[in-house]
């Protein structure tokens, strides 16, 4: 097995009672979260496998196993039951070793509500009431374009009204000025019927999906029927509608003369970055395209990144087409395509062109994916290198030499000298690095001194840091004025170091406090730079707390418990870790407290005995 932390003789025994069934397993770490979701045709091959991985072990994998100390299995009936159970389970935890499409929270939606008369409109945000959505659409421009049309070619009401039929009877609404200019139907006077409104609905429905065929043929036999019954007005409105659509149409590149409704998906890699393109190909017109970015650990095999992303694009999709052409195989080829057919409900192909119009249409595909990567990686490049805002507005407010980009933010805690604790928290271009913070326990202050607190743990920080080779923070943020900048400078005088900035930030008047200077400045209220400096102050001092009342609450219980008899250190800890207080202990009754290794009835009838006489 790799090396790791985990209870090998607790894993060998899960592992020989796995039966050798199709499913999905999480592996998970001591803190219980899911590092990893994987499907097997053979739980406990699959299993065995990660856990004793042979010498031939890729990195990525050694890195993931040292981390994992427990797994859980889920049984499935089918493999294809596995791999969607698979794709939702990623969708909703996320975890670190899988391929996660980037959170597509911000990306707009096309939005049929769920009313008697349903509104149309664009949104970012997805309400689970029983709404439609089309999306996300990764390019905003197009989703405009496309909304834009919707609202000259179909009549829909675009108003915030409750409309139902109850109200309409009852003439509770008027027409505005939509229903004039021809954008609207009239649904508030009852101008249109329901029926005849969710045929326009109806009608909108395919526009957004493409299906501009079937939806001319249906406004063709309408136009003639209202024709034929000597209708003619609304007949002249058919065919302008049709005539809209017929202009939209012939501004879509037409990339084949079938009529198939088709996908082409492809990916990108460079390093640890990769890009999903779709192009969504409808009635032979390219209607829409499609990216994504996504993330992975270290040396990921290009067929499973491929298989991450066509699971995550379709698992919501209310619409799937026939043909679905992919670049190369998947290693799961045959389960996706079962899976799409079965949720489709009807044929589905999955096939990789290897010549002909549809190759050069998936090199094109692959091309856009390619641009739009380079494009990404060389953003990371510039935000890397180039400081914040709120960090160069600090540079500027205190003509500092240099943009601070790394700053290091300490903070004492304590009530009364007692369990004096520090803080030291990390912000990165102005960003918060939660995996550098530190707390730290004061040993050489027994009185309550904040100043000589300072001076310890910043003299403990900077030896720390320099025995470690590490780079020192482009300034020192300490919670205070003149005196705890005046500790600092001390404690990085103990270590022997020079030219490191410092400054302090006090709380009542937000002043700034730099060394050598008896005044303090003052920061223009409004500055980002000041803002930047108040964020960073405040989380030291939450964190500080935090850690400090933690430690005031175990010893408060502690000391509670010491007064038991029968009760000593072992039992103590055991008492604290099953129930976490007190007054959880008081809650509890005899057979739960005897149930806890190391304790009896007559143990725990003793501590319940004295915990409800305090």
């Amino acid at each position: 097995m790799t090396e790791t932390n985990i209870n090998y003789t607790y894993i060998n025994d899960k592992l020989k009672r796995l039966p050798g069934k199709t499913g999905v397993y999480l592996l998970k770490n001591k803190k219980n979260k899911i590092l990893y979701v994987g499907k097997a045709k053979s739980l406990r091959s699959r299993l065995r496998s990660h856990f004793n991985p042979g010498k031939n072990e890729d990195p990525r994998h050694r890195i993931m196993m040292r981390k994992v100390t427990d797994f859980e299995v889920i049984i499935t009936d089918n493999e294809v039951e596995a791999l969607i159970l698979e794709a939702n389970l990623v969708k909703e935890h996320r975890p670190k070793f899988n391929v996660n499409l980037k959170d597509d929270k911000s990306y707009p939606y096309i939005r049929i509500t769920n009313e008697e008369y349903p509104r149309i409109f664009i949104t970012r945000k997805v309400v689970k009431d029983g709404s439609k959505y089309f999306g996300p659409y990764t390019e905003v421009g197009q989703i405009r374009e496309l909304m834009s049309a919707v609202r000259k070619i179909f009549p829909i009401r675009s108003c915030n009204l409750k409309l139902n039929l109850k109200n309409i009877k009852k003439r509770k609404y008027q027409v505005c000025l939509d229903y004039h200019i021809k954008r609207c139907s009239g649904p508030c006077e009852e101008h249109i019927s329901r029926d005849d409104y969710m045929k326009i609905v109806n009608q909108v429905v395919d526009f957004i999906r493409g299906k501009n065929r079937s939806l001319l043929e249906e406004l063709s036999k309408s136009m003639e029927y209202y024709a034929d019954n000597k209708k003619y007005e609304k007949a002249a409105e058919i065919r302008d509608r049709i005539k809209a659509i017929e202009h939209f149409r012939a501004r879509q590149k037409v990339v084949d003369k079938t009529s198939e409704h088709r996908d082409f998906i492809t990916i990108v890699i460079r390093g640890t970055d990769a890009c999903g393109m779709v192009f969504n190909v409808r009635e032979g017109k390219l209607i829409n395209r499609q990216h994504y970015y996504l993330t992975f650990q270290g040396s990921t095999k290009k067929k499973e990144v491929l298989s991450a992303f066509v699971k995550q694009y379709y698992l919501k999709k209310e619409f799937i087409p026939k043909e679905i052409l992919l670049p190369f195989k998947p290693d799961d080829f045959s389960q996706l395509q079962r899976w799409l057919k079965n949720k489709k409900k009807n044929t589905v192909e999955l096939k990789i062109p290897l010549r002909g119009k549809k190759s050069k249409l998936m090199d094109m595909c692959t091309r856009n994916a390619e641009l739009l990567l380079k494009e990404l990686r060389e953003q990371k490049k510039i935000h890397k290198n180039t400081p914040s805002e709120s960090v160069l507005a600090l540079q500027q407010d205190l003509s500092l030499p240099k943009p601070p980009v790394r700053i290091d933010a300490f903070d004492i805690s304590n009530i009364s000298g007692t369990d004096t604790v520090a803080s030291v928290v990390v912000f990165i271009n102005g960003m918060p690095r939660k995996s550098e913070y530190r707390r730290y326990n004061i040993k050489n202050v027994k009185k309550p001194d904040d100043y000589k607190a300072m001076t310890e743990v910043i003299t403990r920080r900077m030896h720390r840091l320099k025995k470690e080779k590490k780079d020192f923070p482009d300034l020192i943020l300490v919670d205070g004025g003149k005196g705890q900048v005046t500790a600092a400078l001390e404690a990085l005088k103990n270590c022997g170091i020079q030219n490191q900035l410092v400054l302090g930030l006090a709380k009542r008047l937000e002043e700034v406090y730099l060394p050598h200077r008896s005044d303090p400045q003052t920061l223009p209220k409004h500055s980002a730079g000041l803002y930047l400096l108040k964020r960073i102050r405040d989380e030291a001092h939450r964190f500080a707390i935090n850690y400090h009342r933690t430690l005031r609450k175990k010893r408060t219980i502690a000391s509670e418990l010491d007064s038991i008899p029968g009760v000593g250190k072992k039992r103590k800890n055991a008492l604290l870790n099953h129930f976490g207080s007190v007054e959880e202990i008081r809650k509890s009754n005899i057979n739960e407290i005897s149930s806890i290794k190391g304790f009896n009835e007559i143990i725990a009838k003793k501590i319940i005995t004295f915990l409800s006489t305090q």
